[in-house]
């Protein structure tokens, strides 16, 4: 039997740790336990995510028997490893080494102190393991490189590393599925595409596959290559390329032939939004949804949409849109002057658009977000089961991006009849201006940190930086000491965890964050606060207090309850 520990990460996820090294047996045992978990079909269970040496188990908190799945945990971890199947046929992947697809070939063989033929022959020599996948959707992390050609990752990661880019990274290899930022050594480029979410099975590689590299030529890789844009999928293709709107939900090219809303003003950072992209995090797919998932809600239910309705996330300053036909239309979350046609309308209650309407959105008064909810939802083409927007990926919503002027949004057909009556409700959740107390749990790496690292983190408030997003805020205050270093083997991250860097300065991780991360974690925002610290915007603080399982539990179940009362009065 091999040791384990099982730690909590906030009131929604639970970490299976397995040894403290990167090592084929310790990762087998980890992705053996997470198949048996998943198998176990456990109620609100969302997902479920080998890493190099651990699983994380995220769950519904409302909906899971915790003390089940604990025992579940317990008895799957302490299970030896299965005997060993049949070897499983090696993907087998194409690269063309060196030149301006391998721009780094020559540092490594001189790394190496080999020629630069030699070090092809070695990577191609390897049968790696996929240890794991994250980073961005099919990114997957391959080892073990041989020792000899094992050149560290730059110093200064690239701004730009294009799709298809197979890099070395000390021990790891890896082929990049997008064009993306990043620090390996790149010794090449393949045509194949390890994510594309138009095949029948989106990923080329899952964790405890097998992979080799073979070699091949500069005219071979040109006749392979699927496309003019090339392998794999481009970050914000369509703001680069300075495209304008487009329909959605009918074949490119042709417009909407149904209701829709258009855009004539997009606003700061407008995207699509509904519940998430659960269920894919194993295969590196961030969940993206709302920043503040009450307010979410909130406003689907005040026009009778269903929870997970896809509706638009409204950052900083809003949108002006147009209506093709009459809808319910519903504000929640971030309050700004609202007018329709000219008149002003109310936050947080239901308000009738006639045909050909304008909604405006004027000053923002408070908070950072809002939720602009339509009868029928938003019916964009869903990819992996979401519509939500994840920017950084390119994935879901319009074309991956934010809305721009010009587009049209296809609408579904209301569930509720037209035109029924519902005063402004109270916020279920305060906005909390431009300042924020947020309760958090210790972990899950808590024992990384100096002994006083929690009440350091209590001390006093933490101002969010300019350069915070919809992946994480990054946070200016007290500093937090780290008393094991400021690395960990790459783990998963859930929503709203405070991992911390080698500068002490935490950063909150939020809806888009990655499914992975190297840095330990301090603690973890609990569920019910998650929707406040989705309310702030750079230069706002937030202050952190210490709580308990307990305390998080019962604020979780008080604010479900507002919800469904508001809820069963639209039923």
């Amino acid at each position: 039997m091999s040791a384990f520990r099982i730690v909590p990460a906030g009131d929604s996820a639970l970490i299976v740790e397995f040894a403290e090294l990167i090592d084929p047996g310790v990762n087998a045992r980890a992705i053996s336990c997470a198949e048996a978990v998943q198998a176990a079909g456990l109620a609100g269970v969302r997902d479920v995510v080998p890493t190099f040496r651990s699983v994380a188990v995220y769950f519904d908190p409302l909906r899971t028997d915790c003390a089940a799945l604990l025992r579940c945990l317990e008895r799957e971890a302490g299970q030896p490893l299965p005997p060993a199947s049949a070897a499983r046929t090696p993907v087998r992947i194409p690269v063309c080494y060196g030149g301006d697809l391998g721009p780094d070939l020559d540092g490594v063989a001189s790394y190496a102190g080999m020629p630069e033929a030699d070090v092809v022959r070695v990577h191609a020599a390897g049968t790696y393991r996929v240890f794991m996948l994250g980073f961005v959707p099919g990114f997957a992390y391959l080892g073990i490189v041989d020792a000899r050609i094992a050149m560290p990752r730059h110093a200064t990661p690239r701004v730009r590393v294009s799709a298809g880019s197979v890099g070395i990274a000390g021990v790891q290899t890896g082929v990049y599925p997008t064009e993306t930022p990043g620090g390996w050594q790149l010794i090449g480029r393949t045509p194949m595409k390890p994510f594309d979410p138009s095949r029948d099975d989106p990923f080329l590689m899952k964790a405890g596959d097998a992979v080799q590299f073979y070699p091949i030529d500069r005219d071979e890789y040109e006749r392979m290559m699927p496309g003019p844009e090339g392998p794999g999928l481009r970050l914000r293709g369509p703001e680069r390329s300075g495209a304008r709107g487009v329909s959605l939900g009918e074949p490119r090219g042709r417009p909407a032939s149904g209701p829709a809303v258009t855009v004539i003003k997009p606003g700061m950072l407008t995207t699509i939004q509904d519940v998430g992209r659960w269920g894919f995090q194993a295969r590196g797919v961030p969940v993206a949804g709302p920043m503040d998932p009450v307010s979410h809600r909130l406003a689907n239910a005040l026009v009778g949409n269903g929870r997970d309705a896809a509706l638009l996330e409204v950052t900083l300053v809003g949108p002006e849109l147009v209506f093709d036909d009459e809808r319910l239309v519903a504000v929640a979350g971030a309050e700004f002057d609202l007018s329709l046609d000219g008149r002003p309308v109310p936050s947080r209650a239901p308000f009738t658009v006639a045909a050909g309407s304008h909604l405006r959105f004027g000053a923002r008064r408070l908070g950072a977000r809002a939720y602009l909810a339509v009868s029928g939802g938003i019916t964009v083409a869903p990819t992996l089961g979401s519509r939500s927007t994840h920017l950084v990926s390119a994935m879901g919503g319009v074309a991956g991006r934010a809305l721009m002027a010009g587009d049209r949004l296809p609408l579904g057909d209301p569930a509720r009849p037209q035109g029924l009556a519902l005063a402004p409700q109270a916020a279920v959740v305060a906005l909390p201006g431009h300042r924020a107390t947020v309760r958090v749990l210790p972990g899950p790496q808590v024992d990384y940190f100096s002994s006083d690292a929690l009440d350091v983190l209590q001390s006093a408030p933490y101002l969010v930086g300019h350069h915070s997003d919809r992946m994480g805020f990054r946070l200016d205050g007290p500093r937090l000491t780290h008393a094991r270093g400021a690395d960990i083997i790459s783990d998963a991250t859930p929503l709203g965890v405070l991992q911390v860097p080698a500068s002490g300065q935490p950063i909150l991780l939020m809806a888009d964050r990655q499914t992975t991360g190297g840095y330990p974690k301090i603690a973890t925002v609990i569920t019910a606060d998650m929707p406040s610290a989705g309310q702030l915007a750079p230069a706002d603080t937030i202050s952190f207090v210490v709580c308990t399982p307990h305390d998080a539990l019962t604020a979780l179940i008080a604010q479900e309850r507002a919800l469904m009362a508001l809820e069963d009065r639209r039923s």
